[in-house]
């Protein structure tokens, strides 16, 4: 099965971007060569620029603290594990703390880091991080790896609580949903939505069919269309019935 993920607003298409983004940093940050940290560091910048936007940290502190309100009025529910619930509201209060001890817009440390910054400048121009363009570059390239880690894991650090408090907030926001079946016939799927709005759209779709969700929703209504996969020629309406898994979250 494939898993999709499609964002109906501009803060969980945020949150997914920096998602994934961290997610591909840690991944290259373990690597040892020189290359891979180039595009760790790559990726911390795309942190940077993704997450700048000024209201992310309060937006996830207000919902982490609205999240803190309902999951504690289920306290004493004979269906609800003390335990469990207790440890993710000391996770929530964790991440909350973290937040707001951090200062500054995410990344500031890097903006105030000259070379840093340098790096960054040249990166956005094709070739421009050659060894020629910036030698003290080349330079820290050739370094151990455990000592480019070491580096990139600081400039990362800074930048973790935010992931941390989107990690809960995208966990709890896929945990809200019920799985659905459904099939689209020749392709198409609508749905009246009747005022509902969702958040996020979790689909599942069986990887053998040669085909890829195309989303459009609103309060009104839900359209999926189901394009061909075809990588050397214009994607068009497939032309046979899909199945599919879809999960309406929203918190």
């Amino acid at each position: 099965m494939i898993n999709y993920e499609f964002p109906l607003n501009e803060r969980v298409r945020t949150l997914l971007r920096l998602e994934d983004l961290y997610a591909r940093a840690d991944y290259f940050i373990a690597q040892d060569d020189g290359r891979d940290h180039h595009i760790a560091l790559g990726l911390l910048f795309e942190i940077m620029e993704v997450g700048s936007r000024a209201d992310l940290k309060s937006d996830l502190l207000q919902e982490l603290e609205r999240q803190k309100k309902l999951l504690s009025a289920l306290h004493n529910n004979p269906e609800i594990s003390e335990e469990a619930l207790d440890a993710v509201l000391s996770e929530m209060e964790n991440a909350s703390a973290a937040l707001l001890a951090s200062s500054g817009k995410i990344g500031q440390h890097i903006r105030e880091n000259e070379w840093l910054m340098g790096i960054r400048q040249r990166a956005c121009i094709p070739g421009g991080v050659c060894e020629f363009d910036l030698p003290s570059y080349h330079y820290w390239q050739h370094q151990p790896a455990h000592v480019r880690r070491q580096a990139l894991t600081g400039w990362l650090e800074p930048m973790l609580p935010i992931r941390e408090g989107l990690k809960i907030v995208l966990r709890l926001l896929r945990e809200s949903g019920k799985s659905y079946h459904f099939t689209a016939h020749a392709g198409s799927f609508q749905q009246m939505q009747g005022g509902r709005v969702a958040q996020l759209l979790r689909m599942r779709l069986d990887e053998s069919l040669p085909c890829i969700p195309e989303v459009s929703a609103n309060k009104y209504a839900l359209n999926i269309r189901f394009l061909t996969a075809d990588y050397a020629a214009k994607s068009i309406l497939i032309d046979q019935d899909v199945e599919f898994d879809l999960v309406f979250c929203t918190l």
